[in-house]
């Protein structure tokens, strides 16, 4: 009997319960066990050309020989043809078609037919477990064969040691014996439609796998470690923690967007975190583009997001003057890279006055010290002026074009010892500002500060092509009113109104770094807090002793006929266009470093940085690169001869003569 499918009313050794007489007889079940033999593979159907009899007992037909059921059964195979098309209403989790996709993909190992069979695997074992349910009211025969089936699901799913078929002919009569016994049925041709018997419905041994549309072959995702089991991906995302942004996975499939693990894995790489993106994205216009609300601009909000969340930079500022010397210090790690911060900062502006006489061979000093994660942005000189400018290597395509200007103070302007040197340019949407000056020198020369001072911020030409980013707030007559973020710093010779031994027993009474009494006597202090130079400018705490006058070499300050008296003439000073975007962490000397009779002042700050427009002209990742390989290739060399000497001291042996 069929259903209106069909499909076979029964699949499997079907028991049959008479509803006419009520008895329940036996047919020849361990003969259709042992005729289920291994030529029927996975596509062969079982047909018996001549149905044994109703009233055959199960005992007799279990003393039957195998030639015997070869006399009247005969296996032959059936050319497999798909099914009807299933209805909606299959009690499987799977439809027919995610089943035959799961099957293409499955591995050999996982295949239901016999392994050391060559036919193919969409033969009648597939179509029976691809039949859907019968509809209506199951009858009780029905029932038990499901039942039969899912029972032995298990020992059909599990390889056998030898090597044997999965359904070999002792299961198969197993089986049919345990049937027989139960329910005492009988097993009629004539119940099968078309009079041909099916082999009972195969069940996986496991639950199948979630079903995904992801035809991506195992080859090809190994080969592009797009796996999203893949560990290394994984883990950069957890360490890395980067903000997620418009253009993020949560995004991409957030919005309604048809989508597949293959095809958003395939669009991110394992060694980068770059976000993919959409060619929707690419495909729209917008007249916000180039502006500060657009997204995906260069220097926009987003971009700034990615690599500094809490938008602020650590900037560090120094300045030293260096009397000129020749000599340079064997190592500038402890001025540059001081070890109370656990992190370098971003950006590093160094600031020299009378410079030593081969500039070349300090910025290359400044490029071995900070290594290759930095690269010289720009430097500029004004006679013994000198200004570096270094930043982290995957920050120089967030920077403006780089401008510089000059001011002499002196009245001869061809000795250039005495004067301002300043760089300008534009960071994401901030504009910074670094001058570092030398001033007049002299214990009573106070004015003439005050007038170096005046002249510079009025000579200074800056910006020239940079475009100020606030105009309304700027002033032509003082270039620090110009630019987001101004820091100060240099040699500005002021001093201490005190004589030297007042100064000396202060500074003996307080070995620490309390020199609140020392700075009641300074004189920029005063002129700052009156307000007749540096208006608008900030200087962090000073916790550190007198910066001048030191014997070179020595720890002692001047000892010479002179006795200079000691004083804070080594300054670094900042003001910002908004309240609070500027926060000193650090303000230090450097005592190590004893070339010169000025000790370095180095300033540690936190600077707020807003994004900008694409509109302002771009350095376009430029650097001194010859300056880079220079300082790289020295670096290792010297770390090579460090090991070598070290490996020649434990090898050394000593022989002493008692």
């Amino acid at each position: 009997m069929s259903t209106p499918n069909g499909f076979p009313q029964h699949s499997g050794a079907c028991v049959a319960q008479s509803t006419e007489t009520g008895a329940v007889q036996d047919l020849h079940a361990k003969k259709a066990g042992k005729a289920a033999k291994k030529e029927a593979g996975g596509n062969g159907v079982l047909t018996f050309e001549d149905p044994p009899s109703v009233g055959t007992s199960l005992n007799e037909t279990l003393k039957l020989l195998p030639d015997e059921l070869t006399a009247n059964a005969k296996i032959k195979s059936v050319t497999p043809r798909p099914p009807r098309k299933p209805r909606l209403e299959r009690a499987a989790s799977l439809d027919e078609k995610s089943w035959r996709r799961w099957r293409r993909f499955r591995t050999s190992q996982e295949s239901l037919t016999d392994p050391n069979e060559t036919s193919s695997s969409n033969g009648s074992l597939q179509e029976a477990s691809l039949s859907p349910p019968v509809r209506g009211r199951a009858s009780p025969c029905h029932q038990c064969c499901q039942q039969n089936s899912l029972h032995s699901s298990p020992d059909a799913s599990e390889a056998s040691p030898t090597g044997k078929s999965r359904g070999g002919a002792s299961d198969l009569g197993k089986r049919a014996s345990e049937i027989s016994s139960a329910f005492g049925g009988l097993l009629r041709g004539k119940a099968f439609a078309g009079g041909k018997p099916r082999l009972s419905q195969i069940m996986p041994a496991r639950p199948l796998p979630p079903m995904e549309f992801n035809v991506a072959s195992h080859t090809l995702r190994t080969a592009n470690r797009i796996d999203s089991d893949y560990l290394d991906y994984r883990h950069s995302q957890h360490k890395f923690g980067r903000v997620s942004s418009s253009l993020s996975d949560t995004r991409l499939h957030g919005n309604g967007m048809v989508y597949d693990n293959c095809s958003t894995d395939s669009m991110k790489s394992t060694f980068s975190l770059l976000t993919p993106i959409r060619s929707k994205d690419v495909r729209s216009r917008s007249y916000l583009e180039g502006s500060l609300l657009a997204t995906g601009a260069l220097l926009g909000a987003e971009e700034l997001s990615k690599y500094f969340p809490d938008r602020n930079i650590g900037i560090f500022v120094a300045t030293w003057n260096m009397q000129g010397q020749k000599e340079l210090p064997v190592n500038l790690d402890d001025f540059l890279l001081p070890t109370d911060p656990d992190y370098a900062q971003d950006m590093y502006v160094i600031g020299v006055q009378e410079g030593c006489p081969d500039r070349r061979e300090w910025e290359i000093r400044l490029q071995e010290t900070l290594g290759p994660h930095y690269v010289m942005l720009y430097s500029a000189a004004h006679g013994v002026l000198y200004m570096s400018v270094f930043i982290r290597r995957d920050l120089i395509w967030f920077c403006s074009e780089v401008e510089y200007a000059t001011v002499t103070t002196r009245i001869v302007s061809q000795i250039k010892t005495k004067g301002a040197l300043g760089i300008c340019f534009t960071f994401f949407g901030t504009s910074f500002l670094f001058i570092t000056s030398h001033f007049t020198s002299g214990d009573s020369k106070v004015n003439e500060r005050k007038l170096d001072y005046n002249k510079t911020i009025q000579a200074l030409t800056l910006p020239k092509n940079v475009p100020d980013t606030n105009p309304y707030r700027s002033s032509s007559s003082d270039v620090t009113t110009r630019f987001d973020e101004v820091f100060w710093f240099g040699d500005f010779n002021f001093r201490l109104n005190k004589d030297r031994e007042t100064v000396d027993s202060i500074l003996n009474q307080n070995q620490d770094t309390d020199v609140s009494k020392l700075l009641a006597y300074d004189q920029l202090t005063s002129e700052m807090s009156r307000g007749s130079i540096f208006k608008g400018f900030q200087e962090a705490d000073i916790n550190f002793r007198p910066s001048y006058k030191f014997d070179i070499g020595k720890d002692s300050y001047d000892t010479t006929s002179k006795q200079r008296t000691p004083s804070y003439t080594d300054r670094v000073v900042y003001r910002s266009r908004y309240r609070d975007d500027i926060h000193a962490v650090k303000y230090s000397s450097c005592p190590v470093i004893k070339t010169s009779d000025h000790r370095p002042v180095f300033a540690l700050f936190r600077v707020k940085v807003r994004p900008g427009r694409d509109n302002i002209p771009l350095a376009a990742g430029q650097f001194d690169r010859e300056l880079y390989l220079i300082g790289i290739k020295r670096r290792i060399t010297r770390e090579l001869q460090k090991r070598q000497e070290q490996k020649d001291q434990k090898s050394s042996s000593i022989c002493s003569v008692s």
